[in-house]
Parts: structure tokens; sequence; C-alpha cells
């Protein structure tokens, strides 16, 4: 199963009858389901990244866990999203929080795309209020786990010669000079920082070359083993889009910084 649309599209590029997704959401607490009601693209359903993305956040798990297939099957249907739904995800916070539901269709094969330059980008008009698809039939497709890789795995790959680990967050966090949200500062050592912002410029991907050259310089090549994380799996999809993109195959580390800096038996590098 491949999906049929580039993991990233451009207000132009939107398929007739795609369902536009409003995936916004906010570290700070935010009402992010306020925020759809009073301006959205229009036609837009909003998705909530806890209650349809992620289970409840624990310490052992961290604070965006994968649902079961079961669970996002169900809530996809109850959405109004089957397998061949035509998706088109934004927030308005660069992609970041859109590219896990992008992410998360694309590895079980149904055509999903994340909207360059997201709300901020879209020039045509908005509109209030909600929107509602009625329920369709979504069978659960079992998450592909050659498209994940656990804290144990990211550990060896993060010291080996022959792979690449992958930090998302701000450099600021990758160095351990400030940790706002989870247990420890720092990163998994090993790992090299590629925030999800460098994947932009002005708000927009930059071009395939530009992507290609930028992660090249952190050690990323075709063929090579790339894994990505983030905070909690959330920002880390910005980049496994972007990777796809140019043709780099990469898997995520779902549980990321908030699940690792739980476990004091792991080490935390920094600078």
């Amino acid at each position: 199963m491949a999906p049929t649309i580039a993991p990233i599209v451009s207000p132009d590029d939107i398929p007739p009858g795609a369902v536009m997704c409003d995936v916004r959401f906010y570290l700070d607490g935010t009402d992010a389901r306020a925020a759809y009601r009073a301006s959205h693209i229009p036609g837009a359903i909003f998705v909530d990244m806890d209650a349809h993305l992620a289970l409840p956040a624990s310490p052992e798990l961290g604070r965006h866990p994968m649902p079961s297939a079961e669970a996002f099957a169900q809530s996809m249907g109850g959405l109004g999203i089957g397998h061949d739904t035509v998706v088109v995800a934004y927030d308005d916070r660069d992609g970041m929080g859109a590219g896990r539901l992008v992410w998360m269709l694309r590895i079980l094969g149904s055509p999903a795309a994340l909207l360059d330059g997201g709300l901020q980008g879209w020039s045509g008009p908005l509109e209030s209020g909600t929107n509602q698809l009625d329920p369709v039939d979504h069978p659960p497709r079992q998450w592909p786990q050659a498209k994940m890789v656990d804290a144990d795995e990211t550990a060896q790959l993060a010291l080996a010669d022959n792979a690449v680990v992958l930090d998302a967050r701000a450099p600021e966090r990758y160095r351990g000079e400030t940790e706002p949200i989870d247990p420890r500062a720092g990163h998994i050592p090993g790992a090299v920082n590629a925030p999800f912002s460098a994947n932009l410029s002005e708000g927009r991907f930059k071009d395939a070359a530009a992507l290609a050259d930028g992660y090249a310089r952190l050690g990323v090549e075709p063929g090579a083993d790339v894994v990505v994380y983030c905070g909690s799996g959330v920002s880390a999809c910005h980049n496994l889009l972007a990777l796809e993109s140019i043709g780099i195959d990469a898997r995520l580390y779902p549980g990321s910084w908030s699940q690792w800096s739980n476990d004091p038996n792991r080490p935390a590098a920094t600078g």
C-alpha cells in the first residue's frame, strides 16, 4: 500500500474532494478546538491530538504514546475518514502537529499530505463554526512495526556508525540549556540535532535539493538507517515527511524524550 499523494502539498495542489483536517495543537494549554471554531479553512474538520492521535500520557510511555490500531481506526471512522479518503492536514505552527496525522495515515497506506505553509500560508477565505462528516467504516490496520523503534534500539543506533538518530527539538532543548516540559534536560547520547524548523524557509518547506543538502550534513543519505525523535513523537513527524519527500525512509521513536527522560537509568547528553 503506497499513498497516492505526495507527503507535502501546496495550497494550489490540494486534490478535489480532499478532506481538510485542522490539527492545531499547543504545548502551553491553549484551547486548540476553540481556535478552530473561531477561524479555519472552509470545510475543515478538527482532529484532536490527544483524543484522536495518542493515548493518555504516562511516564512509562511518554506524552503522546501511539494509540492502538483499533483506537485510531475508530477515531478516523468517527471523523468520516476512510482508508481511501484523501486527507490534507494543517495547523498554525508550521506543520508541527499536523504532520503527526499525516505520517500515521501514510504508514498505513492511506493518502494524506501536509499543507505547505499551513494556516499562515493560506490566502483563501476562512470560516468560523464547526464541520462534521458522517461516520464511515474504517477497519483497523495494524501499525507497521518496521516504521517504529523503541528506546533500546534507539540507544544502540545513536552510537552506531551505520545509523543516524535525529532530535527534532529546538537547539536549546537538544543542548540541555532548557527543558520546559520533560523531567530532565539534554538529548539521547549520540543523537544529532535536526530541528524541524530547519526544514522550512519563510514558512514553507525548502526545495528537495536544499532539504537533501541539510540532512546530508547531518550524515543522512539514501540507504542510511535513520531514526527521528522529538519531545513526544509529534514534531518528529515533520522531519519524517521531509525525509520521505526526498526519498529517504526513516523511522520514529514514538516515546521520544518524554519517555527517555522519565527513565533515570537512561543517560542524558548535553552540549
